[in-house]
């Protein structure tokens, strides 16, 4: 009931703070759909969605009203997990493509074409907007899109899925909670053709988060993770190595390593990544 009832108030901010970032950005903007206007939607939407409401909701639970302390915010690790948590998510690279390729395979009932017509719709809108956003001329725009599209939601997401709601489930139901959560934060990006492969990493932000004992370690991960593919639209951008496909989309070696002609070396990145999670899990007990 105690954790009901914390799910139930950290969803009521959430709903509130998401209503009041999109009230600021309608009367700021009218609505526009200008690239310049949907990323400030984006940010403020982060702040108020995914980084405000932890961190409330964290004051009042905590007995001395320290909400980075009951986040696990405060919790020091060692260098060395911070460099293995890096390696991991790079060599997890490949291993999530061929994942995301598979998924992407997937095909529904003949009775859900029409359901299975819709998320393709709405997989390649998303893969439009997030090419539209990505799109940076400039040094300083890469380190913009940086900052928004890397390390806020890094940071912000964590701080919601690891740092609030896996926590509030977990009690004696740890690997119940570090699913339940990764099934949510999979879920709540509405991308079906990707579901696989974000639930298994945030399967894997999870364990990571309860073998180290503190938030950066998936915050870095996931900031990894993200900040690896900004940088390698901008490069493809910039190069003749980007390919155009049918939808328009830019795509480059990045995305597709791993999967296709080069599912085995997918295989061969699930094998490192397990192993570099179990190193990790090791090097956490001896410490």
């Amino acid at each position: 009931m105690k954790a009901f009832i914390r799910i139930l108030t950290w969803l009521g901010i959430m709903a509130g703070l998401t209503l009041l970032a999109m009230g600021v950005w309608y009367l700021a903007f009218g609505g526009g759909q200008t690239t310049t206007s949907l990323k400030w939607l984006q940010f403020l939407q982060t702040l108020g969605t995914f980084l405000i409401p932890p961190v409330l909701c964290a004051w009042m639970w905590d007995t001395d009203h320290r909400p980075f302390r009951w986040l696990k915010m405060n919790q020091r690790a060692h260098w060395s997990l911070f460099v293995i948590a890096v390696g991991i998510m790079i060599c997890a690279i490949p291993a999530i493509n061929l994942l995301s390729d598979l998924n992407s395979r997937i095909e529904l009932p003949e009775s859900l074409a029409s359901i299975e017509q819709i998320l393709k719709q709405q997989e390649e809108a998303a893969a439009l907007l997030t090419e539209r956003f990505l799109q940076a001329d400039n040094v300083c725009q890469l380190l913009l899109n940086l900052g928004l599209l890397a390390l806020l939601p890094a940071l912000a997401e964590e701080l919601s899925f690891r740092g609030t709601l896996q926590q509030v489930i977990n009690g004696e139901r740890t690997h119940v909670a570090i699913w339940a959560t990764a099934i949510v934060f999979s879920a709540i990006h509405m991308q079906f053709y990707g579901f696989i492969p974000r639930m298994l990493m945030g399967a894997m932000f999870g364990y990571v988060f309860v073998w180290s004992g503190s938030l950066w370690l998936p915050v870095l991960m996931h900031f990894t993770n993200n900040a690896l593919a900004v940088l390698a639209y901008y490069l493809t951008s910039h190069s003749n190595s980007g390919l155009t496909g049918e939808a328009g989309l830019t795509t480059n070696i990045a995305d597709t390593f791993g999967a296709g002609d080069t599912w085995y070396i997918g295989l061969i990145s699930i094998l490192i990544t397990s192993l570099g999670l179990l190193i990790f899990y090791r090097r956490t007990r001896t410490r």
